[in-house]
C-alpha cells in the first residue's frame, strides 16, 4: 500500500512512574532459581532488559491510553471535533466488551461523530491501525484520526511470577517458555494521523508492506483462565512463549517483508537514516538486524530500561527518538514491526 496523501502530525508516549528491575523480578522467583539452581541474572542475559515500567494497581488499559490521546492531540494542535476516527490498539483492553475504545472516546471527551472501533493483533496493533485509518484519509472519508495503546504488563508478570513459584513440576527446561512473560512492560502511545492539506508537519507516511505467516500462531499464546474478577484485576492471566522459535521465524518473515517493502516503495538499505522496531530483546534486534542486513548504528532501542510493551513499544520508541532529537526534516525512516501469529509489517515515512 502507498499513500500520497497522509501525514503523522504527533506521535507521544506516556510512561509509568514505578520502575521494576530484572532484578527485582529474580528476587521474587529465588524460590525457583534456587531449587532449578538457576543463574541469577540470566533474565538480563537472556534479554537485555534492565527493567520495565509497572503502572500502578487498579489501572485500567484506557487510562493510560487517554492520557496518551489527549497529550497528541495537544501537540498537533488538532481540534477534538476534527477527529473523524478513535481507533484503540492495545493487546490489553478493560474487558471483553463493549470496545476499549469506547472508554476512551469518553475519557478524551471526543465526538458523538467519531467513528469508534477496537483493532487487536498482538504487538502489531498499532501499525494496523496506522494503515486502517491511514487508508480512511487518503480516500478523505476522513481528515483526521486518533490512534491509542495503552498496554499494563503488571498483571502478566505477577500472575507469571505466581505461577512459577507454585508449580513444583518445573524444570530447568519447562520454565523457558514463561521467561518472555517475564520481559513485559506498561506504558502507552499515541499518535494523529491528518490528510497533508491541514498538515502543519509534513511527516508523509509513505506505505509499506504486510505479510503473514499464520502457521506459526502457537509459538506465542496468552490466556485469560477466567473473568475479570474487578477493575483492573485479571486472574490466572498467563503467556506461553517458545522464544528461540518466534525469533527465527519472525526474522525470516521480517526478511520477505522488508524486500518487498523496499520494492513498494522504490527504496534501499542505505536510503534510510533511522530504525524504529518492535521492542523485543537484544536476541531480537541482533538477529533482526543481521538478516536484513542493516546498520544496526541506525537502531534506535528502548528495550533496555522500557521491556516490551506490545502494541505500544514501536510508537513509544519513535516518540522518544522525536524527543532525543533523532529524526531531521525528510529523514527516511522505517518502521519495522514484528507480531505473534506470526504477523509482520514495515512502514516508511518521510520525516
Amino acid at each position: 500500500m502507498v499513500f500520497n496523501d497522509v501525514c503523522i502530525e504527533s506521535v507521544v508516549n506516556v510512561l509509568p512512574d514505578e520502575k521494576v528491575t530484572s532484578e527485582l523480578i529474580e528476587e521474587w522467583l529465588s524460590p525457583v532459581y534456587d531449587r532449578l539452581k538457576l543463574p541469577y541474572g540470566r533474565l538480563e542475559l537472556f534479554s537485555g532488559i534492565k527493567e520495565r515500567r509497572f503502572c500502578k494497581p487498579g489501572t485500567v488499559p484506557s487510562d493510560i491510553a487517554a492520557q496518551a490521546g489527549l497529550k497528541a492531540l495537544k501537540k498537533a494542535g488538532i481540534s477534538k471535533e476534527d477527529i473523524g476516527c478513535l481507533v484503540n490498539s492495545s493487546v490489553c483492553r478493560d474487558f471483553l466488551e463493549p470496545a476499549t475504545a469506547s472508554v476512551v472516546h469518553e475519557k478524551v471527551g471526543l465526538s458523538e461523530k467519531t467513528m469508534i472501533f477496537d483493532v487487536s493483533n498482538a504487538c502489531l496493533g498499532f501499525m494496523n491501525a496506522m494503515m486502517i485509518v491511514a487508508n480512511m484519509i487518503e480516500r478523505r472519508v476522513i481528515d483526521a484520526a486518533l490512534i491509542v495503546a495503552g498496554e499494563n504488563g503488571r498483571p502478566l508478570v505477577e500472575s507469571t511470577v505466581k505461577f512459577l513459584l507454585e508449580d513444583k513440576s518445573l524444570t530447568r527446561k519447562s520454565i523457558k517458555n514463561s521467561f518472555a512473560s517475564l520481559t513485559i512492560g506498561s506504558g502507552a502511545a499515541a499518535a494523529v494521523l491528518v490528510h497533508s492539506s491541514i498538515s502543519k508537519t509534513g511527516h508523509f507516511l509513505l506505505g509499506g508492506g504486510y505479510l503473514v505467516e499464520s502457521k506459526y500462531n502457537n509459538l506465542c499464546q496468552g490466556d485469560l483462565n477466567g473473568r475479570v474478577s474487578g477493575v483492573g484485576d485479571r486472574d490466572k492471566l498467563l503467556m506461553n512463549t517458545d522464544s528461540e522459535a518466534l525469533l527465527n521465524a519472525g526474522c525470516n518473515l521480517a526478511k520477505k517483508t522488508w524486500e518487498n517493502t523496499k520494492k513498494l516503495l522504490q527504496i534501499e538499505n542505505d536510503d534510510v537514516k533511522r530504525f524504529f522496531c518492535h521492542q523485543v530483546g537484544s536476541a531480537h534486534r541482533n538477529l533482526l538486524f543481521k538478516t536484513l542486513e542493516i546498520d544496526v548504528d541506525k537502531d534506535m532501542s528502548t528495550f533496555p530500561f522500557l521491556g516490551n510493551m506490545g502494541s505500544v513499544s514501536l510508537p513509544a520508541t519513535l516518540s522518544i527518538g522525536e524527543e532525543k532529537g533523532l529524526l531531521n526534516k525528510n529523514d527516511l525512516v522505517a518502521l519495522l514491526g514484528i507480531g505473534s501469529g506470526i504477523n509482520c509489517m514495515m512502514l516508511g515515512v518521510r520525516w
